[in-house]
């Protein structure tokens, strides 16, 4: 299992934010919990879009410990396929699957 970390930078008062997300929700709060990130920020919309979301000084110690970098893109497109499917999917394959989606090649 892994747990991402997205390029997205969102300003939230004075700190500047991003995502987490992992294959599940096991991982991503062990990964919570080793970064210091409280379980209180833990989002868990309706359909498994699972996620923290978390200061870039907390994103740089996620990296520092195995998190693997992603783009915002790569990040929403993995959201909306286990949504979909309940799988994450990979980054690498994460725009075919929604090319794939929007030319009815892939099952919602």
């Amino acid at each position: 299992m892994t747990v991402y970390v997205d390029d997205m930078r969102a300003k939230f008062g004075r700190l500047v934010m991003c995502h987490m997300i992992a294959d599940g929700d096991d991982e991503l709060h062990a990964m919570a919990d080793r970064i210091g990130v409280a379980r209180k920020w833990h989002q868990a919309p309706p359909k498994h879009r699972s996620h923290y979301d978390i200061a870039l000084s907390k994103r740089a110690l996620a990296v520092a410990a195995g998190a693997v970098e992603i783009t915002w893109r790569q990040c929403g497109i993995m959201a909306m396929r286990r949504t979909a499917t309940g799988q994450l999917g990979t980054p690498e394959d994460a725009a075919a699957w929604l090319s794939g989606r929007r030319q009815g090649e892939v099952a919602a």
